[in-house]
């Protein structure tokens, strides 16, 4: 009976799939030459009958012990390898083989059109999916060093609370995280992380585009993403995370054909054996591989995020720079994926949405981003230091904040690692799709009492309008962003239909005239200086 095999329409905006996989010395068949009309496939195997695996042998003791912590079983089936007379036999008949994944018990590989058709028909194979090409990092700009940058250095960790988090003496000891990226050009000299180097704290490298250990090469872009978790300024941290350490992986050839989306799954795979805590990674697919109703947590790689989610690790993942391009504007993938801690961008001078981070929801209605950082950070470039804008940096700026939640809270389940640092942040509980619910706060993670302040405002009343009114008793915290008002406008099953901010200059900064509401509107939600309510509208 012919196996399943799923082969959309392949256009150049309609790639439905990709996957990193585990390189295996299998790499390509002898006697086989490159055709011009080969594509790279997912093959998907039907079990893992007869398999053996010892979690013991295959895991670095730091990946057992999280198991553990977390209640994660040692012995999974998605931990287990692949056949290998199911891989000999797929091996047989296509192009070229690129490697491996346990996770999803299957094998990648290049063939043509009549080969993927032999390999669809053998018994062993489950399911075949198109892969996609061309993983890119948030593309960002870089600029000379001035004044104004390192105003920005010592806001960007100030505003998460770095002062909190080195009065409690947390700065990510003990936490392991994995960066994905580009290339890590001079990690091995710059004085940024000489702090990591001294402790050997830069545990495990690997470069899965040229499969070698070496990664201080390439693409500067991974250098001022660790930076940003971890990096120090001569005496200024850059980021929150400068006790944590560090395994790096090169998954991408920027600028360049290569199949990175191979790669990422199989540093996913490598850092979970190797004992990641958390993943950092600045890299996502939008336009010229999907259409937006593709971003809903199925692609392959958003599935491949869920997974390292599964086995405990918190995934940390930008959700992309399109936000002011009319054509996409939305979140990319894996930031889509419903166990991912997806990062948007806040502009440094206004505190609120920079133009370029994309956009929530999900297609499928998740609710995205899930938090946001400086979108615009200092950082050290391949030599010396910078600053640049990006989604790019938004995110290991959080992923060092998770850190120090990670070490704040070692023992607790991924999941719950993710709600906290949701509920530390700065709106919560108001969210929209451009914010998040704002921007997590040390202070509130590290406090067992619930720092929500009194009311600041209250919903006024009368025939045929909604007013916000100032309380001017209302107890203060210190909020950045005190001096906006976020409200938004929810449908009866509390879906966002809008959402605004704006500046308050008055006592009573906003009157709705309900008249002029849409109709599915059904109630009004608002957010201020710490306090947020919300008010049923009646018509």
């Amino acid at each position: 009976m012919r196996r399943s095999i799923i082969l959309k329409n392949i256009k150049m905006k309609r790639i439905t799939a990709f996957l990193p996989v585990l390189f295996l010395a299998l790499m390509f068949l002898p006697g086989r030459t490159q055709a011009q009309d080969t594509s790279e496939y997912l093959v998907e195997f039907t079990d893992k009958d007869g398999v053996e695996f010892n979690p013991v042998e295959y895991f670095d003791a730091k990946a057992i012990e999280r198991r553990i912590l977390q209640h994660i079983p040692l012995n999974d089936i998605t931990d287990y390898p692949v056949r290998e007379d199911y891989s000999l036999m797929v091996a047989s008949e296509v192009q070229a083989v690129h490697g491996v994944s346990r996770w999803f018990n299957a094998i990648a590989v290049s063939a043509t059109p009549r080969q993927i058709e032999k390999v669809a028909n053998l018994e062993c194979v489950k399911n075949i999916i198109p892969l996609n090409h061309n993983l890119i990092v948030c593309e960002y700009t870089e600029a000379a060093p001035s004044k104004t940058n390192l105003e920005i250095l010592k806001r960007q960790t100030a505003r998460m609370g770095l002062e909190a988090f080195r009065a409690a003496g947390i700065d990510g000891k003990g936490v392991r995280v994995a960066v994905f990226d580009a290339g890590f050009p001079n990690v091995d000299e710059h004085p940024a992380f000489e702090h990591l180097r001294k402790d050997n704290r830069i545990l495990k490298t690997y470069d899965f585009i040229k499969k070698r250990e070496f990664v201080y090469t390439a693409n500067s872009h991974g250098t001022s993403c660790l930076s940003c978790i971890a990096g120090m300024y001569e005496d200024t941290p850059v980021g929150l995370a400068t006790g944590a350490e560090f395994i790096l992986a090169r998954t991408e050839k920027q600028f360049e054909p290569y199949r990175e989306e191979y790669a990422w799954l199989a540093a996913a795979e490598w850092a979970d054996k190797n004992g990641a805590d958390i993943i950092s990674s600045s890299l996502g697919y939008t336009a010229n591989r999907y259409f937006r109703e593709e971003m809903d947590g199925t692609s392959v790689v958003a599935r491949a995020a869920n997974m390292a989610a599964r086995k405990g690790i918190l995934v940390v993942n930008a959700m992309g720079n399109d936000g002011d391009e009319s054509s996409w504007k939305y979140v990319g993938t894996p930031a889509d994926a419903d166990s991912v801690l997806s990062v948007g961008g806040i502009d440094p001078f206004t505190d609120y949405h920079i133009g370029f981070s994309s956009y929530g929801p999900a297609a499928d209605g998740t609710r995205k981003p899930n938090v946001v950082a400086f979108g615009h950070a200092f950082l050290a470039k391949k030599n010396g230091y910078s600053d640049a804008h990006g989604t790019s940096f938004a995110t290991p700026l959080v992923a060092g904040f998770a850190a120090c939640a990670k070490q704040v809270y070692p023992d607790i389940p991924v999941m719950e690692l993710f709600k906290r640092i949701e509920n530390s942040a700065d709106l919560y509980p108001y969210f929209d799709y451009a914010h998040g619910y704002g921007v997590p706060q040390a202070k509130a993670l590290l406090s067992s009492e619930d720092l929500q302040t009194k009311a600041t405002f209250k919903f006024l009343e009368d025939e045929n309008s909604v007013s916000i009114k100032l309380v001017e008793s209302g107890r203060r915290y210190e909020y950045p962003n005190s001096n906006y008002l976020y409200y938004q406008y929810l449908d009866k099953d509390g879906a966002i239909l809008k959402y605004k901010v704006m500046d308050v200059y008055s006592s009573i900064p906003l009157t709705i005239n309900v008249d002029d509401l849409d109709e599915n509107v059904a109630s009004v939600k608002a957010f201020y200086n710490g306090y947020a309510s919300s008010i049923n509208i009646n018509r």
